[in-house]
Parts: structure tokens; sequence; C-alpha cells
């Protein structure tokens, strides 16, 4: 961690500032939950996806008894609402019983999936237990793209089964897209047959996160399947409900604190204040993303309580001497159009506290769209 201090902290919410301390005291807590890094897809953009007969990250896998654990622990602490994702989480074969473990917790129970291992008795469980949101991930509108995407034959046929089965059986689903290289050319045509399909809100996502495990083989797929920040600015100012968003949270600030260019804490961002996230392996993160091992809590070892009064706290306490950074990251007038934090930069360099001229170039690319109304 180049620069980077981490300070100890000796008593819950010491050391932040007092806009912090009340934001989490007021905080209504949301969690993701991963159940599996492992996935039935081999997508080309994935940060996390393993085999799925990948034995040593199954034996990993917190168990069910875990996460009931965890979910009673999260309810306890005020936790409302979880996400279920993955790796492909319909990979577990007790899948049906986390979810119903965790919705008798009083959790509202999200789930993210590629919908190709639905079956009827998962339809079954969600219209029985109806989840808050089911999303399904759409890879292309053609089964060319789809499995371009995918590498794996057969996976669009699956897909639309899945699907098929979902809105058949009344189940309320959201969809979503993955702006890639590989299927850019069918974006239009992907939030077509999204609209047509459900009612519910379409959205696409063109920022791929690097991979988790530092592969540098599959860094370089996901590099290549990148689009540039003036695509990017273009495709998002295409969609009419995109840009409204994207214009209406232009003038709010990342940062937590007005403390100007000389601020020389990381954690400007919303880590850890009214949320957190859980991985397969049972490690307690301030965010889905944040992945460095200094940011690491081990649940197996540990309370959720504990890692949210204590740890919490100690990480978003850290500050950094690094001059390119507090020059460059910490004066950017338009940091709020950027992708930049911890986290990111992390994944993108090794390093907490570096600049990210990709990141840069694609704040200038959305503020110069932004400027054209």
């Amino acid at each position: 961690m180049s620069g980077v201090t981490r300070h100890a902290v000796r008593k819950p919410l010491e050391g932040i500032g007092l806009w912090e301390k009340m934001a989490r005291r007021r905080a209504v807590l949301s969690f993701d939950l991963e159940l599996t890094s492992r996935c039935n897809l081999d997508c080309r953009h994935c940060y996390i996806n393993l085999p799925a007969r990948d034995r040593a990250s199954k034996q990993k896998e917190l168990t069910a008894a875990e996460i009931d654990r965890l979910g009673g622990e999260a309810a306890a602490l005020g936790a409302i609402w979880c996400l279920l994702t993955g790796g492909e989480p319909l990979l577990r074969k007790d899948f049906s019983g986390i979810y119903r473990g965790l919705k008798e917790r009083g959790l509202k129970v999200s789930v993210y999936t590629n919908a190709t291992l639905v079956r009827p008795p998962h339809v079954r469980l969600f219209q029985a237990l109806p989840p808050d949101v089911l999303e399904v991930t759409v890879y292309g509108a053609t089964r060319e793209t789809y499995e371009r995407v995918t590498r794996a034959p057969g996976s669009f046929a699956a897909f639309e089964r899945g699907l098929d089965r979902l809105l058949a059986g009344g189940v309320k689903v959201r969809l979503k897209a993955m702006a890639l290289r590989s299927n850019r050319h069918e974006i239009d045509r992907i939030a077509e047959l999204c609209r047509c399909r459900t009612r519910e809100t379409f959205r696409f996502d063109p920022l791929l996160h690097l991979r988790f495990d530092r592969d540098a083989i599959r860094n370089r797929e996901i590099a290549a399947e990148r689009l540039a920040p003036a695509e990017i600015a273009l495709l998002e100012r295409s969609d009419p409900e995109r840009f409204a968003a994207l214009t209406s949270r232009c003038g709010e600030l990342i940062q937590s604190e007005p403390e100007g260019t000389g601020c020389r804490h990381l954690f400007r961002c919303g880590a850890g204040l009214a949320s957190f996230a859980i991985g397969a392996d049972g490690k307690f993160r301030l965010c889905p993303s944040l992945t460095h091992p200094a940011c690491l809590y081990d649940l197996r070892s540990g309370s959720l309580s504990d890692a949210w009064e204590r740890f919490v706290p100690a990480v978003r306490a850290m500050t950094t001497d690094r001059r390119e950074y507090l020059e460059k990251c910490g004066a950017c007038p338009v940091i709020n159009l950027c992708l930049w934090c911890p986290a990111h930069a992390y994944l993108e360099t090794g390093e907490l506290d570096a600049p990210v001229d990709d990141f840069c170039h694609m704040a200038w690319a959305r503020a110069e769209s932004l400027k054209k109304g």
C-alpha cells in the first residue's frame, strides 16, 4: 500500500468525521451475500467466476448453517435487504433452503442469476416467497452473440427456457445487460428484447471490473471487452432513463465531508456506511469490490457485529500521503462522475491509492456529455 496508513480504532466510530458517524448511526442496512464464486457459464468479462466443478472453491464456500447464522447476525444489526449473488447462486443445491432461511429471518431477499439453471421448483419457490428483486442478466439477443460472451454452447436456449419459466409463473423479473465489445452491436436489440419481455425497468452496465483473483490472462480478456470512454458516454446518452439518472446525480459529490483538496482519507465513498458484502468464503468486505487483504475480515473467526462496529471504522480511517493521488483524484472537479475508489484502484493497479488514467478519461467523457444537455 503505497503511502497508505491504517489507523487503529479503539472505539466504534472513533477517528472518522461527524457526517460519517451520523450516516452510519442512521443507516438502514443492506448486504450482498455471494453464495458461490462458481458459475456454469464462462463469460469473457466476469471478474469472479470459477468453473462449476471447481472443488477447491466449493470446499471454501460458507455452509447453509453458517449462512443462517450470519443472516441472523445481520438481522440483529438492523439489516433489511439481502442480495444473493455469485458466481451463479442457483448452482448451490441447497439454494432453496438458504433462501427460505433468510426470508424467515425477516430479510427482503433479492437474487441475481443468469436464469439458465431455473427449474420448476425454483419458480414454485419464488411464487411462494417472492424475492424483492429477481434480476436476470442478458448477454445477447441472438444465440451467436450470447454464446460468444458466455463461451457455453447451449446457454442461450437454457437462458430462454429459464426466463420463460419465470415469466410464465408470474414471477416478477428485472432484466439487465452488460455492454461489451462482443455485444455492442446488439445493445439496441437486447434492450428491445428485454422491454418486450418484462415491464420492469431495463438497465445496462458498461463498467467492467478486473478479476478478484488478479488472473492476468482473464484480465486481458476483460480489458479487451471494455468499451472506450467516448463509446460509453454515447451509449449512456442514447438511453433516456440512464442519462436522466446520471444527470440527476451529477451534482452529488463522492466526498463524505467538505474537507477540500487537503483531505487525506481514501474512503470518500459510501463503502461500509449503510451496506457491506460477504464473500462465498466468509470474508467480510465493506463493499462487493473491496478485496485488498488489509480490508478483509474473516467471519469464520469473528462476528458480524465486530466487523461492523470495529473493523469498518478502522478501514474507513485509512489515509494516504501519496502526492499523485492527493493532487489528482483528491482535487478532481469531476470525481463524482468517476469510477475511482480504493476498491477499483486496487483491482486495476494493486494499490489502494493509485490514480487510474482510464477512470479519468471516463469521468471527463461523461462531463462533456452532460455539458451538451
